[in-house]
């Protein structure tokens, strides 16, 4: 992924600098109070599926495995509604590999098809298979991993070799382990791990049915303690909470930031249209479980709950509080009503996509290069996406900050670096 450049020339909004101060404040609180929670709600969901993961370790029953697909694909709601945070948040954005990284050479992991390849070019460990092999060379190193453990994914196996590739933790290493690859391409369906992948002695299929379930575990065990640990740096006098609230502009300046980072460059470009140009199913971004609508929903989600200040939790209670929204308004109210309805825009836009999904025609097959109407769905996201970006600009603009670099992609600004 491409850094986030970020320059600002602060100038004053324009207001009663006491009132707005003091308003500023409230916002940035708000803002940190929504981070807090969503990690929080993140954290606990969690917890939920390191618990079901545990029952199907113990009970590797097709039953048991359904309800760890379930748990995990409940926690990405909340998740996905804290990628906002990453971009101008530099506390986020150097831990969010830990959890988040896509799209990963799942060889690395754990056995694939033989479509899949070997190593590459650009991967020697494309094709490692560390459940398979206890005793590995890695970067001219042996590597004793005879006890897979969270401290040997995290230290040795994450991102191996610099190569980003190497994804050995968060969701995706999961995901693929409860689903296994998707070999549908375009067609409809998931994966189709069997649960007795997870089955001990004779019933055991996949091979190292005892070490895949250790490495399941370690990683969940990883994403309980990454959660906790950025959960708690949003919490009173938590890093992150102490960073975005030290300098009032600053604080604003990460929130626009973070909104239209992940609005142009990451969504609308490497999350969508990337895998549209290249028709490619691997681009989406929960692969494995067919579940990329609902990411692409829960991140637009997240980006207007920051310009709201308003966050609905796991629990249905709502969390809300002064917003970009009220800053705006007092500042120029047509231009909080444009944003707004941007918002709204894009949410209609995902939502299309979301209820396409959640009736059967599946992310991967909107991809297929032909197909009319999924194009037109994902284009649909993405024109609203790059246009709510563009009201991003303005409302930077409208409140007196300038040259904000928002995270860009090929895709949209160079098409033609795609295909190099």
């Amino acid at each position: 992924m491409k850094s986030v450049l970020l320059a600002t020339t602060l100038l004053g909004f324009g207001l009663s600098s006491a009132a707005m101060a003091a308003t500023k404040s409230d916002v940035l609180t708000t803002y940190a109070d929504i981070a807090e929670a969503t990690y929080a709600d993140s954290l606990a969901a969690a917890k939920v599926l390191q618990t079901a993961i545990d029952t199907l370790i113990a009970d590797p029953t097709d039953a048991n495995l359904q309800a760890a697909r379930e748990a995990w694909l409940a926690a990405r709601v909340p998740y996905q509604q804290s990628e906002v945070f990453r971009f101008g948040n530099a506390i986020v954005d150097d831990w969010e590999g830990k959890v988040n990284a896509w799209p990963l050479d799942e060889g690395l992991i754990d056995y694939v098809d033989s479509s899949y390849g070997g190593p590459s070019d650009e991967n020697d460990f494309a094709a490692l298979n560390v459940i398979a092999n206890p005793q590995f060379e890695l970067s001219g190193k042996a590597v004793d991993a005879r006890q897979i453990t969270p401290n040997l994914l995290a230290d040795t196996l994450h991102e191996a070799d610099g190569i980003e590739a190497n994804v050995a933790t968060g969701y995706h290493a999961i995901e693929f382990l409860l689903w296994g690859q998707d070999l549908n391409g375009h067609g409809a369906g998931a994966g189709e791990r069997p649960a007795s992948d997870y089955a001990q002695g004779d019933a055991c299929t996949g091979g190292n049915c005892e070490r895949r379930a250790e490495y399941l575990s370690a990683a969940a065990d990883l994403l309980v303690s990454d959660l906790e640990w950025m959960t708690a740096q949003w919490a009173k006098d938590g890093a992150g909470r102490s960073a975005v609230t030290a300098d009032e502009n600053q604080g604003i300046v990460a929130m626009l930031t973070g909104m239209g980072s992940l609005s142009y460059g990451e969504q609308a470009g490497e999350r969508m249209r990337l895998g549209l140009m290249l028709n490619d199913p691997e681009e989406e971004h929960d692969c494995f479980s067919d579940n990329t609508h609902n990411s692409h929903y829960y991140d637009g989600l997240g980006i207007r709950n920051v310009y709201l200040g308003s966050y609905t939790r796991t629990d249905g209670s709502e969390l809300k509080g002064a917003s970009l929204a009220d800053l705006v308004g007092d500042a120029d109210p047509e231009l909080d009503a444009e944003m707004q309805a941007k918002l709204d825009q894009t949410m209609d836009a995902l939502g299309a996509i979301k209820a396409e999904a959640d009736g059967g025609f599946a992310y991967d097959q909107m991809l297929e290069r032909g197909n009319e109407k999924g194009e037109a769905l994902i284009m649909g996201g993405v024109n609203a996406l790059v246009d709510q970006a563009k009201t991003i600009e303005r409302v930077v603009t409208g409140l007196g900050l300038d040259n904000i670099a928002f995270e860009g992609s090929d895709s949209l600004d160079n098409p033609g670096a795609v295909f190099q």
